[in-house]
């Protein structure tokens, strides 16, 4: 157990010691066109209501009774008799099953008649129901078609203001840009951005997981003695190393999946912002502490070769505030920030 525990606590620090490396070999651009959707409609829910139900067959008439010869009496006496005894019965029995037969074969008509009219009200009640659902089934099909052309028709609009730089559209873009990086899941990480066409500087706040979200366990053992799993802690020193790598890492790749999205080369810079929403230490009360705050022009971060970078120098050479002691959540001042 102590090992799983181990071997889960390292893939989660190497996800986030790899936030930067994870989205490099991927190319951040969105071709609007490809979130164009195809209409899908399921099958008739109701196939069986296609089906008509079977036409009854005609009611066979069985053939009639044939009378029945008495057989030849035995014994020395009364021959005669008997044998005349045996035809009136036998005559008898051939007239009851005659009026049986009659009887059977006079009635189909009217057997016929009713199944006629109970298939007839079934196939009634059948075409009914098929034609209601067939009307509820094509108006769900043209409710996808209208849902489909709709969202179709909004990704041509996008795609169009995008090519006219307008604020809105640049906005919606980058927020499918962003919405598409996959961070670790006990690593989430949320973008609010707003683009000023008049500079063309995108202004993008990025907010991580708070110091108190993030493990700061070191290691599992397991004690035999107590049958436990105990657990060591990171340093101070380590676990604050880990979180400003993190923010640092965080704060280069949004740059950087901006730029790399944007191949009209619309967002001419971008002023970033990295922090935690959680409770400011000296009031108590949620708020956006900014951690790291950087602004970059494209032309200068586009000239980095982002595979060899050490984030913290690179945020260095932006001129970029980076927070001395961010799992203490000492924030940074924006405004002080310079333009590189």
């Amino acid at each position: 157990m102590a090992e799983k525990l181990n071997a889960d606590l390292a893939n989660e620090y190497s996800q986030i010691d790899g936030l930067l490396a994870a989205t490099l070999e991927s190319d951040d651009w969105v071709d609007l066109q490809s979130l164009k959707r195809t209409v899908q409609h399921p099958p008739f829910p109701h196939p069986e209501l296609e089906s008509p139900n079977p036409v009854p067959r005609p009611i066979e008439v069985p053939p009639g009774p044939v009378r029945r010869e008495p057989e030849p009496p035995t014994g020395l006496f009364g021959r005669k008799k008997k044998l005349e005894a045996a035809r009136q019965e036998a005559e008898a029995e051939h007239e009851q099953a005659m009026r049986e037969w009659t009887a059977y074969r006079d009635s189909i008509p009217a057997k016929e008649a009713a199944l006629k009219a109970t298939h007839a009200a079934f196939e009634k009640k059948r075409l009914e129901q098929l034609k209601a659902e067939t009307s509820r089934y094509e108006g769900d099909c043209k409710e996808r078609e209208k849902e489909v052309a709709e969202h179709n028709a909004a990704i041509d609009d996008l795609e169009a203001a995008l090519g006219y730089g307008v604020a809105d559209a640049v906005e919606e873009y980058v927020g499918i840009v962003l919405a598409n990086s996959l961070y670790p899941e006990h690593f989430p990480v949320q973008h609010e951005a707003k683009f000023d066409p008049d500079t063309a500087e995108l202004k993008l706040t990025v907010a991580v997981p708070a110091p108190d979200q993030v493990r700061t366990v070191k290691a599992y053992r397991y004690v035999k003695a107590s049958d436990e799993i105990t657990e060591t802690q990171l340093s101070k020193t380590e676990t604050n190393n880990r979180y400003a790598s993190a923010l640092h890492q965080v704060a280069i790749r949004s740059l950087h999946e901006i730029f790399e999205s944007d191949r009209q080369g619309l967002i001419r810079a971008v002023s970033l912002q990295v922090g935690p929403q959680t409770k400011d230490p000296a009031t108590g009360r949620s708020t956006f502490i900014p951690l790291v705050a950087v602004t970059s022009p494209r032309e200068t971060f586009l000239e980095f070769d982002l595979s060899g970078v050490v984030p913290a120098a690179t945020l260095q050479h932006l001129g970029a505030a980076v927070s001395k002691n961010p799992s203490a959540l000492s924030a940074v001042d924006p405004a002080g920030v310079r333009r590189s």
